[in-house]
């Protein structure tokens, strides 16, 4: 039979059209929030072809009375909803692909239904969980793990925030890296729950902080105007925020410059003397003090992060700094005032209060309330997320109490002038725990 001319050339075009046309759009990533303020949220996704950016909300998932959108169209979705409640839950569906009206005109079709709890006004305390990954990105059973212990440990107590400490996309923070590492990784706390970041030198293959481009770049949406707390850094390379009584302090201490009078330093002096929040909790890639898979005493990084900003962040009244990159647990004593060698350290001059931190131990570490300069602060390497080191390294750092060579993630649980931290392996064993107590 010959096919009539027409109906050949018809079904060459739809050889040629992209079979997604007719299957309608579907999401390739997300949804995941970003940029949490009490007042608003960015909700962002991707979907498989370009089209409008809508989201839907309302405070119950079958009363999705509002909308926000986007001008244009995309396949790269950034919609923020704005003029919202403080402490209050808002469910949310992103649209993907349209539907026909009664009307006979298109509208979008909901994606998933997913619901998110705004974070309170800033200064009053109220209990929150935060929850830390550093360099959990390998897409491996270990980093599977990891978070599934981390599932089962929090149970239904909901995760306020989370921080990911920088190498958060294994080998070199590609788009493709990111997907398997972080989207396909974490979706369900990724859509609950709002995610902040620092960059790795890992992210940093495939990202430029002078430029403000790459993936790593490209992915996230940080504050660069003080928009969620603190004094406006004009980059998202490093920035803070507020969540309650508690004040974040993100640094970029692979990129940007790390020199004593460069903008980065002379912002956190800014910064941290403006917070009058109770907690203040820094946190970047590479470690003050490690003898892990990295070693504090021979690498420039981690040597201007202890020498220039943890002096800032002492003067300032820092009760916790969290880092990655060395593939261990570690954790120190409650100390100040050290930014030498190793060797250096002194126990008498350097740690401000001995013991394991513990209120089943030797008791619970104190510090006056307010922001009291050079009382003390405990500093975290939790760089083991994804992988622990397969050799044996030396964990002899004179500074840590505790040095594990072990897989696993950090929960933090803020409660007024309470501070828990707890450490769990990937087999699902509390390895370490402290407290600070604000007097």
């Amino acid at each position: 039979m010959t096919i009539p001319f027409l109906t050949r050339r018809l079904l060459s075009v739809l050889v040629l059209v992209p079979s997604a046309l007719f299957a309608g759009t579907s999401m390739v990533r997300g949804p995941y929030l970003q940029t949490a303020t009490p007042t608003s949220m960015i909700v962002r996704w991707r979907t498989d072809i370009t089209e409008g950016s809508v989201v839907h909300y309302g405070l119950a998932r079958d009363q999705l009375t509002q909308s926000a959108k986007a001008e244009g169209v995309t396949a790269e979705h950034i919609v923020q909803l704005a003029n919202l409640k403080p402490a209050t839950r808002y469910f949310y569906c992103p649209v993907v692909g349209p539907e026909k009206l009664s009307t006979g005109e298109d509208a979008p079709t909901g994606g998933p239904v997913s619901s998110f709890v705004t974070p309170p006004v800033p200064g009053p305390a109220q209990p929150t969980r935060f929850w830390v990954l550093g360099d959990p990105g390998t897409k491996t059973e270990t980093q599977v793990a990891v978070r599934d212990v981390y599932y089962k440990f929090t149970g239904n107590r909901a995760t306020d925030l989370w921080l990911l400490l920088g190498d958060n996309a294994y080998p070199d923070g590609t788009d493709a890296d990111y997907q398997k590492a972080i989207f396909e990784m974490y979706p369900k706390t990724l859509s609950t729950s709002p995610v902040w970041s620092t960059l790795g030198n890992h992210d940093g293959h495939s990202a430029n902080s002078i430029t403000q481009s790459g993936v790593y770049y490209d992915i996230f949406s940080l504050p660069t105007r003080g928009q969620a707390g603190g004094v406006p850094s004009g980059t998202e390379a490093y920035y803070s925020f507020d969540y309650a009584n508690i004040h974040f302090i993100c640094l970029d201490s692979h990129d940007t410059d790390r020199s004593p009078n460069g903008t980065m330093a002379q912002w956190l002096k800014a910064d941290i003397a403006a917070t009058a929040r109770e907690w203040i909790v820094a946190f970047f890639h590479h470690p003050t003090y490690t003898k892990g898979t990295h070693d504090s005493d021979k690498e420039d990084r981690l040597i201007d992060m202890r020498q220039v900003f943890l002096p800032i962040l002492e003067a300032g009244g820092v009760d916790l700094v969290l880092t990655g990159h060395s593939h261990v647990y570690e954790r120190s004593f409650l100390i100040d005032g050290h930014y030498g060698k190793s060797e250096t350290f002194d126990a008498a001059a350097n740690v401000k209060q001995k013991g394991d931190g513990r209120s089943d131990g030797t008791g619970v570490y104190h510090k006056p309330r307010g922001r009291v300069a050079h009382v003390g602060e405990v500093n975290i390497v939790t760089g083991s997320a994804g992988h622990n080191s397969p050799n044996a390294v030396p964990l002899n750092h004179p500074a840590m109490f505790i040095s594990l060579n072990e897989a696993g993630s950090v929960v933090v649980d803020v409660d007024d002038l309470k501070l828990d931290f707890t450490f769990l392996n990937e087999k699902g064993e509390k390895r370490d725990w402290f407290t600070i107590v604000k007097q």
